[in-house]
């Protein structure tokens, strides 16, 4: 008995701890169409699909806020623009914290329309619209879609008088930065020396898709596993395990192999029914769908709401159950068939009747899985949980001399019901807290979560020592056991750990849970960290001086997610040394409109680009070098500019950050 609730323990705190590939994005998709609205005026529209997940921002923003949708007129003869860029379609407005303004962008599509009036015989108008689009974690660098119109003018118009004009109306400038560190001669570097030579595909073996993808996979299983082994050791199935083993040795009484044989059956049924569920899932979300679980905030508050009901339900509040009119039916027809049927039916009423404690565990599974962004990733969970919660049925019918051994049903069930409330509480958080920050409420900023992961953990420490009580424990006068009593105390120590965490110490256990440390309004923890560098040659140049390792650091003015990562990784002070100490750290913002002396001009994907500011140059650098076109965006080179490691996208986990620099440092030692 000792040993199984110590073998509890490991399992819940193993249940509780179990919880970016270089690639060019595009998902936004334009076409451009030139209408003819009368003999003296056309409309040049940009019409866009927008993919589920991403916006794209509208016209008119502040300076120092998002990539505004901006038209440029490069040449116009015989046409003058007429008012503005006009967004069509339904705008959402909502308050950012971090750019501390309102914004106003589109999901799914957008329409952008600039009038010209002509003005001529002919006419000839080129020019391009320029748009910022991002979704929860990464943002696109200002991308431009070109247009080149020309045509007849009314009859009576007078000659056209060629001039050419680059208008920079309605372009909204984003602050320049200091250009202390940027040569003014940078854009005259050749694009296309050693430097700027590609290696996707070294930065790709390092990234290691497969195998990541792998790891996501057997991650997922384990947590399925895991949670399987828990559901086990729960008032509904563990009661059940020596009744039906009995049964099938009882009903091949004469033929033992023949009783083991139908309890295998059994269990594999119930592997069947439970990947079958996933799979369902799957097909009713979709690959797409499943994917964009993980930043879509009207899914994550209903994740929230969900676990709150499943936290309740195990807190004994009330009990979730199926129609008993579904068990019985199910039963009824199991009794009145033979061979392989009547056994997977039986299988299936399990799952029924054991629905009010494994429901809640399940749905925190598949909640997790179908956040991870893995397309298989509920069908993988549910066969690791199916197979722990039927592997005992199996052993026991192979080995039946051990159900003496097993321990009787008992108040332990109870407490790990009582404890699985208070993680699920937990973790329930975890997604109003992407709801909170993508609608810019500003209800569970840092210091809330904490605060309230400080009472959830404080109270299932006393809880675990004895001195909390709940209506489900009524009568029971025994004290806790020692594994329980150990894991209050390590419960109460995590929520002492969480403390200094309201005052802005990093509390690395749980920055992957916590919002970033920008949503907090006590910080009394500053350790920011500053480029040296904002423009590639210069930055190359000094490491080669010095002789150091690079961190190209891919970013924008209008990046949020840029922002949350400076905030809550690079203020860590390990990573803050690293950054500081160890590398070169060059800042390169995709969205600087700092125009270049000279335009230049480049091919790519088998058309000619022009690239006109700073941005431009960096943005194409981060495309043809390192084949993404995300922020934020992170690589570790040598001073040729071979990576030396994988890439790092947005992902706030201190630890997995410091693995990135540690092993692009190591490499460079070698």
């Amino acid at each position: 008995m000792k040993t199984l609730k110590t073998v509890l323990t490991v399992l819940l705190f193993t249940f509780v701890t179990l919880t970016a590939t270089a690639q060019i994005q595009d998902p936004v998709h334009f076409s451009v169409n030139m209408k003819q609205v009368s003999p003296t005026e056309i409309d040049v529209v940009f019409s866009a699909t927008i993919d589920k997940g991403w916006h794209v921002y509208s016209t008119g923003l502040p300076d120092d806020g998002p990539i505004s949708a901006t038209l440029t007129t490069e040449k116009s003869e015989g046409a003058e623009a007429v008012g503005k860029l006009t967004p069509k379609g339904k705008e959402i407005k909502e308050y950012d914290k971090l750019f501390d303004m309102t914004l106003r962008y589109f999901e799914n599509n957008v329409s952008f329309v600039q009038k010209y009036k002509i003005t001529g015989k002919t006419y000839h108008v080129k020019g391009y619209l320029e748009y910022g689009a991002c979704n929860d974690e990464n943002c696109m660098p200002p991308t431009q879609v070109d247009f080149d119109y020309s045509g007849n003018g009314p009859v009576d118009a007078p000659e056209t008088k060629v001039t050419e004009d680059v208008a920079k109306e309605d372009t909204a400038t984003v602050a320049a930065v200091s250009t202390d560190s940027i040569q003014k001669d940078t854009e005259q570097t050749a694009v296309g020396d050693d430097l700027w030579k590609p290696v996707i595909k070294e930065l790709q073996a390092f990234d290691g898709s497969d195998d990541s993808s792998n790891r996501s996979w057997i991650y997922i299983f384990l947590m399925g596993l895991v949670g399987g082994f828990i559901a086990l050791f729960t008032p509904c199935v563990w009661p059940i395990i020596p009744m039906t083993v009995s049964f099938f040795l009882k009903r091949a009484k004469d033929d033992k192999k023949k009783g083991i044989k139908d309890a295998i059956t059994y269990g594999i049924s119930i592997v069947v029914i439970y990947v079958a569920l996933g799979l369902i899932i799957t097909a009713i979300f979709g690959a797409s769908s499943l994917n964009a679980l993980a930043t879509n905030a009207v899914f994550n508050i209903f994740f929230f709401l969900l676990l709150v009901v499943f936290a309740l339900s195990f807190f004994g509040w009330f009990e979730l159950t199926l129609p008993s009119s579904w068990t019985n039916k199910v039963d009824s027809k199991a009794s009145s068939t033979g061979g392989l049927l009547s056994i997977f039916l039986m299988a299936f009423t399990l799952a029924l009747v054991s629905f009010s404690c494994t429901g809640p565990i399940i749905g925190f599974l598949l909640v997790e899985v179908s956040t991870s962004g893995s397309i298989a990733g509920p069908a993988i969970g549910m066969l690791g949980f199916a197979i722990a919660l039927a592997l005992p049925f199996t052993l026991f019918a192979m080995f039946p001399t051990w159900l003496k051994q097993a321990p009787k049903s008992g108040s332990w069930m109870n407490t790990i019901k009582i404890v699985l409330g208070f993680i699920e509480l937990a973790f329930a958080l975890k997604f109003l807290s992407v709801a909170d920050l993508a609608y810019g409420w500003r209800i569970l900023d840092r210091e809330v979560f904490l605060s309230l992961w400080i009472v959830i953990f404080g109270l299932m420490g006393l809880y675990l020592i004895g001195k909390l009580k709940f209506r489900s424990d009524a009568g029971s006068e025994e004290a806790m056991p020692v594994p329980c009593i150990m894991l209050g105390l390590i419960s109460l120590a995590f929520t002492i750990y969480l403390i200094p965490g309201l005052w802005g110490a990093p509390c690395k256990a749980v920055s992957a849970f916590a919002p970033p440390i920008s949503t907090q309004d006590i910080n009394l923890y500053h350790n920011e960290v500053e480029p040296k560098f904002r423009d590639y040659e210069a930055g190359m140049a000094a490491a080669q001086a010095q002789g150091k390792p690079v961190v190209i650091d891919f970013t924008g003015f209008g990046c949020v997610n840029c922002r949350k990562m400076e905030a809550a990784v690079w203020t860590d002070p390990k990573v803050a040394d690293k950054l500081n100490d160890d590398v070169i750290l060059i800042s390169l913002y995709v969205d600087d409109k700092t125009p270049l002396n000279n335009p230049i001009e480049v091919t790519e994907n088998g058309k000619t680009r022009t690239l006109r500011t700073i941005g431009d140059k960096w943005s194409y650098l981060q495309r043809s070098k390192f084949g993404a076109n995300a922020q934020p965006f992170y690589v570790i080179i040598d001073n040729d500019g071979n990576p030396l490691g994988g890439s790092y996208s947005y992902d706030e986990n201190i630890s997995h950050y410091l693995d990135f620099l540690n092993t692009g440092l190591k490499n460079y030692r070698k």
